[in-house]
């Protein structure tokens, strides 16, 4: 079942890093094309372009992480620290990628109409809580990093019957 769990991960990043490719390609094409016009209206025409490129490389970074977690290291066994480090290199990509929508939405709709101004401030909010949210996960998933090498905490997943870290008696100091 595990061969075809990977073989399912890898489809689905092959799929999504030629769909990010294929965004990539539209936007060197809408420039292109922007570029032919008469009246030239590169100013939204590059706004659009940048969308397409931070959604381009959010969909890219989430191909890549299944590719390095579900199929290099499958089912393999890791420390907290190295799965904490994956997924927070995850999380600031998206988080990145929330800001910079918001940024480039904010742009444009305030050539336009300021009162639509409600959907990049929701997503600046969405990106705030994103942030916020992996703040406390570091500092959470830290704690419990010291725990288990400072022995407070048993680590041995085979020695435990459910998920949760169980407390080891403490050890008298030594004089």
């Amino acid at each position: 079942m595990e061969q075809v769990s990977r073989a399912v991960f890898f489809l689905v990043s092959v799929i999504l890093m030629l769909l990010a490719g294929g965004l990539m390609a539209y936007a060197v094409y809408s420039v292109w094309t922007a570029l032919q016009a008469p009246e030239g209206a590169m100013d939204t025409a590059l706004l659009d372009v940048i969308g397409y490129l931070i959604i381009a490389i959010a969909v890219f970074d989430v191909a890549k992480y299944l590719l390095e977690e579900e199929v290099d290291r499958g089912q393999e066994r890791r420390r907290a620290s190295e799965v904490r480090k994956s997924l927070t290199k995850f999380m600031s990509t998206m988080v990145i990628a929330v800001f910079l929508e918001a940024l480039v939405v904010i742009f444009k709709v305030a050539r336009d109409d300021v009162n639509l101004l409600l959907y990049p401030t929701a997503l600046i909010v969405a990106g705030t809580g994103m942030m916020l949210g992996l703040g406390l996960f570091q500092r959470l998933s830290a704690s419990v990093e010291q725990d288990v090498e400072a022995g407070t905490v048993d680590d041995d997943p085979d020695d435990r019957k459910s998920d949760t870290p169980r407390r080891r008696r403490s050890k008298p100091a030594l004089p």
